[in-house]
């Protein structure tokens, strides 16, 4: 850490890195993002207070769609609702040529990870229209993590693994969790009969994992356990 405070950031979230989400898995490199923070040097913590000033003169865009869900905050507050760890091989960042700065990419990949509503997440979105331009299709994906661990959350996964065109739910290894007895659950068990060709439903040792193959992005697995979570 204390290399990065006198080299600088360099290009550890820049394109070449892509596949530095996937190596570690995005909340280990979210732990990672969250100490570099704390490392790095006044000028950016000067930065970081101007973003912030700016942010608040900010004003809400338009929706995200069905994309656009509650995060992290509202999967805990949910009753049936598990916190999910996300795990991909996907690149999900945003680009260097989008966002030339290290530092103000750092600052807004900590902002994203802290938001907390949907609305937040338009809000924030429309600022990097505003600022930079049109979302590259990689920092759409990024954006896209949040709802994706909430409604993965609300339907029982404690990992959610989409990797190399598939997608793998682990549900909660309670087996007398109220999950189990819930519509959600229902709701799963009626898709894997319907798309037996598709679905692979493990339950070994009491630990229950469904594989879906053809999920090729973070779009795609957001709108299939949408469409599952709307039981």
């Amino acid at each position: 850490m204390q290399d990065l405070d006198i080299r600088g950031a360099g290009n550890l979230l820049g394109a070449e890195q892509s596949g530095f989400i996937a190596d570690l898995g995005y909340e280990t490199y979210q732990k990672i993002l969250n100490q570099a923070m704390q490392e790095l040097s006044v000028e950016l913590r000067t930065e970081s207070v101007e973003f912030a000033a700016a942010r608040d003169k900010g004003t809400a865009g338009t929706a995200l769609g069905t994309a656009v869900a509650n995060s992290k905050l509202s999967t805990l507050n949910s009753p049936l609702s598990i916190d999910t760890t996300i795990d991909t091989d996907l690149p999900l960042y945003f680009p260097d040529q989008y966002v030339p700065s290290d530092s103000e990419r750092m600052l807004l990949y900590r902002e994203l990870d802290n938001l907390h509503t949907d609305e937040q997440l338009a809000a924030f979105r429309t600022r990097l229209i505003d600022r930079f331009g049109a979302v590259p299709q990689e920092g759409e994906e990024l954006m896209r993590v949040a709802p994706l661990r909430r409604v993965s959350g609300q339907l029982g996964c404690e990992k959610l693994m989409l990797k190399q065109g598939r997608m793998t739910l682990y549900f909660v290894s309670n087996p007398h969790h109220p999950f189990y007895q819930s519509p959600a659950f229902d709701a799963i068990l009626q898709f894997v009969a319907s798309n037996p060709r598709r679905c692979q439903f493990r339950d070994m040792n009491g630990k229950r994992s469904l594989l879906i193959s053809d999920v090729k992005t973070v779009e795609e697995a957001l709108r299939l356990l949408q469409n599952l979570g709307s039981f």
